[in-house]
């Protein structure tokens, strides 16, 4: 029963941490509505849609406060970037050609090598981190550091178009059409439905005060919801006898990543190629960065440095290794040609496959999947040499 009752608690949170991102997505397209494209996916959608990564990383530390707590948050965060950097572009490309937009997406290369190249650099440098047996506060401060150079990056490389973009512009008629259309609906409706943007702004104009309370509402839901998550796979966890990591792995990290598959389809659907794919892997960068670096950060100021035993170790490094080489495989998929049709689609869904199966194999004590993690845990012996 209590198998269950966990699994439907994740299933609803996913549901309320999708509806609450929402409205933090109409809130921050508004706040950061002169940003150019590409960056505006990179940064805003990317931070609005990897809110329920920090959350969970947090709460995962803060709750278990122990070496299971990190193996958790790093499983949620890994995992995550994994279904970002596969899943969510693929999806993309298959509902453009399904609904007839185009046959193929074409993605800025300039955007790809920028997020790709940034974000295997930050892989590189959590795989370096863990060649020890501990973590401290420094490691979480360069993660974050290795962020706002990222995004200091991002604006200084972006160029302002004079008046109104058209970014803006659409955000403008969006907002308009949200108010004119939610004022039919109802209080009560507008609950049963998680509908926070008619909660907080009902049939007023999208302006600067309510956009800041419906992005503070909205986050506040997307934490509370985490903070049922983190427990729910915990039990889960428990009951089934397989350690909180392959839980975080799989099911948080999916959970987590729904906004990130709404959003960027949405943009998709739109025409924003750029915006869908920096979306995604931008997303990654904050999750690897500063979903994964603050909450490293705050815990190990308060509590002391995170020990890790061999078995956690040995988890979190085989995940890390993996997250880079399934990294360095998409980022040459996506960078082979100048469009992505559906022979890509189907390659960037066939490593998730593998990434999936092997780390139910590694759940469930598979020899295969055993040697696969020695052979990626050997790398350590030779990283001293660098």
């Amino acid at each position: 029963m209590a198998i269950f009752l966990s699994l439907f608690l994740i299933a609803a949170t996913c549901v309320v941490i999708w509806r609450a991102c929402d409205g933090f997505e109409t809130a921050s397209e508004y706040l950061g509505r002169n940003l150019s494209e590409g960056v505006r996916g990179a940064t805003i959608n990317a931070i609005a849609s990897s809110m329920p990564e920090f959350f969970t990383t947090l709460f995962f530390l803060f709750v278990l406060q122990d070496k299971d707590g990190f193996a958790g948050g790093i499983g949620t965060t890994a995992g995550s970037a994994v279904f970002n950097g596969v899943i969510i572009p693929s999806l993309v490309i298959l509902t453009v050609i399904w609904a007839g937009i185009a046959k193929h997406v074409g993605v800025s290369r300039k955007i790809i090598l920028r997020d790709g190249l940034a974000l295997l650099f930050c892989d590189l440098v959590l795989i370096t981190f863990l060649g020890g047996t501990s973590l401290s506060w420094w490691h979480g401060l360069v993660l974050m550091l290795l962020y706002f150079a990222y995004i200091f990056y991002m604006f200084a490389s972006m160029r302002r178009s004079q008046g109104a973009s058209p970014i803006e512009e659409e955000v403008e008629e969006e907002a308009e059409t949200s108010s004119s259309s939610s004022s039919s609906g109802s209080f009560a409706q507008a609950i049963v439905q998680l509908d926070i943007e008619e909660l907080v702004i009902g049939d007023q104009p999208l302006n600067p005060r309510n956009a800041w309370a419906l992005l503070g509402l909205s986050t506040l839901i997307i934490g509370v919801s985490c903070f049922l998550l983190v427990h729910s796979c915990e039990t889960l966890g428990d009951e089934l006898g397989i350690p909180i990591y392959f839980i975080a792995v799989i099911l948080a990290s999916a959970a987590t990543s729904v906004p990130d598959t709404i959003i960027s389809i949405r943009d998709a659907q739109k025409g924003n190629y750029d915006d869908a794919v920096s979306n995604a892997l931008g997303s990654n960068v904050f999750d690897v960065c500063f979903a994964l670096g603050f909450p490293l950060f705050l815990y190990t100021m308060l509590y002391g440095d995170i020990q890790l035993s061999p078995a956690t170790l040995s988890n979190v490094r085989e995940l890390c290794i993996l997250l880079f080489l399934v990294t360095l495989a998409a980022f040459l998929i996506f960078y082979s040609g100048r469009t992505m049709g559906r022979k890509k689609a189907v390659l960037l869904l066939s490593l998730y496959v593998i990434f999936t199966l092997y780390v139910l194999g590694r759940a469930v004590g598979n020899p295969i999947a055993a040697e696969i993690g020695t052979w990626m845990n050997g790398f350590y012996a030779y990283l001293p040499q660098f």
